[in-house]
């Protein structure tokens, strides 16, 4: 009895000490696995982790380099994709380095001085000279307006064809005019960041439809120009809407509201915390917005050059024909190649109004800033409002869309080398800019642009002679 007893109770313990060392041997197991797991998933949040951290340290030079694609300007890289092919796509590559570095210079300017550039040249110059410069910039920029709101109510109509043009005209108006107005500047600079996110629609349209990509890649190394007798109009327009005057003004003013929502409130506090950390900070923001800028002008002339050239649609009428032509491409290019209008609209309007109402206002002293209300700032917030209606106006008399889009490029054009002289003078007075100023290649790129732009507009004027 006690031997079976005995034996019995051996196979028990046995089975304990299997249990005494399968326990920690399951527990190491288990958390080797949960090891690995938390393992995959910190590796799977850091790329998140590091686009959120690259997405919160983008604001103004965002922003601007993508209220540089608005209607205007993708009604000219429309127009000339469809009757170039890829033969002018090389300029989107080529105007990088340059719009970039006049950018650079305008947010430069506006973190040292901790003023606007009107109010800059005010100071240092004639005042005749900056009442030309800035009724030369609202003449553009209500033109360029006026013909964006068509765009804009036109591309609407290809998804909602029974809302009347000018009934949208007017809302895309009132839109634009209410975000400007009625809320903080923080808020509405958080608006207008994620308005660019309409630009990635060209994006898509570009991978949408079916193009030749060793095709576009060598004629985006190896330039080739068509006969300028025929394509200088053209090309000043590319020039026009991608190195555009209103641009100058806005990047430096934005930079000053971005300081005064800082706490910044103050001209002598914003010159005071200009450091080589806040330029560093600006140069990475304004790049990287300008490179966005002219990504996205590359798709849209891919797009458009492997398929309305390819398909023998080489003149663009209307603003909404550059979408529909698309629609036996795919209805998927035709729908996003529409929206991307509204939305860079949306974001563009209120930068060309507000670069307007930013010249005026700081040529005469008057209040400004979008960080004021409009109790405090009346007349800055009046130039806003004249600006929009004048472009209202426009399309009741009755504004081409395509053809307005690509005369607004033009007249940017002819206006950006007078700015262009100011925004370099400025950038290179080390009075004004001091350990900050120009650098010789910055300097040689900024003049080179300003000429550059300038035998662009001549040429377009010599045409019509």
């Amino acid at each position: 009895m006690l031997g079976r007893s005995s034996s019995s109770r051996k196979p028990r313990q046995h089975s304990n000490l299997e249990e005494a060392f399968e326990a920690p041997a399951k527990a190491l197991e288990e958390s080797v696995v949960l090891a690995r797991r938390a393992e995959r998933a910190l590796v799977s949040k850091k790329p998140f982790k590091y686009a959120e951290e690259y997405w919160q340290t983008l604001g103004p030079g965002l922003t601007t380099g993508a209220a540089d694609d608005d209607p205007s300007g993708i009604a000219t890289y429309s127009q000339a994709g469809a009757r170039y092919g890829f033969g002018l796509i090389w300029l989107a590559p080529a105007t990088f380095p340059l719009m970039a570095t006049v950018q650079e210079m305008c947010a430069r300017i506006g973190l040292v001085s901790g003023e606007g550039l009107a109010a800059n040249i005010r100071r240092r110059y004639p005042v005749g000279a900056l009442y030309t410069v800035a009724g030369l910039l609202f003449a553009a920029n209500v033109f360029n307006i006026a013909a964006d709101l068509s765009a804009m109510a036109a591309a609407t109509r290809l998804i909602f064809p029974t809302v009347g043009a000018l009934a949208l005209v007017a809302a895309f108006a009132l839109v634009s005019l209410l975000l400007q107005i009625f809320t903080t500047y923080a808020r509405y600079a958080r608006y207008l960041k994620y308005l660019t996110l309409a630009l990635l629609s060209y994006v898509v349209v570009a991978f949408s439809v079916h193009l030749d990509w060793g095709d576009v890649l060598y004629h985006t190394i190896v330039p080739t120009l068509p006969p300028l007798s025929e394509s200088i109009v053209i090309i000043c327009a590319i020039l026009g809407t991608t190195i555009s005057p209103y641009l100058f003004f806005w990047q430096t003013s934005q930079e000053v509201e971005e300081a005064v929502l800082r706490g910044e409130g103050s001209v002598a506090k914003r010159k005071h915390d200009a450091n080589p950390s806040a330029i560093r900070r600006m140069r990475f923001d304004v790049w990287s917005g300008m490179f966005f800028s002219n990504l996205v002008m590359f798709f849209i002339f891919a797009a458009c050059a492997g398929t309305l050239y390819n398909s023998g649609i080489i003149t663009l009428t209307t603003a909404d024909q550059a979408a529909a032509a698309l629609a036996p491409f795919g209805s998927l290019a035709s729908l996003f190649f529409a929206l991307g209008i509204v939305g860079t609209g949306l974001l563009a309007v209120p930068v060309l109004a507000g670069s307007s109402a930013y010249a005026f206002a700081e040529a005469v002293r008057w209040r400004s800033g979008l960080y004021r209300k409009l109790n405090r700032a009346y007349a800055f917030y009046g130039v806003i409002i004249i600006a929009m209606m004048l472009g209202i106006g426009a399309n009741v008399i009755g504004v081409d869309p395509i053809q307005g889009l690509i005369w607004a490029a033009v007249a940017n054009g002819l206006v950006a080398p007078i700015v262009l002289y100011f925004v370099v003078r400025l950038a290179d007075d080390k009075r004004l800019m001091g350990a900050y100023a120009n650098g010789p290649l910055a300097s040689s790129i900024g003049w080179l642009t300003t000429l550059v732009m300038a035998l662009a507009g001549l040429a377009v004027i010599a045409s019509f002679l």
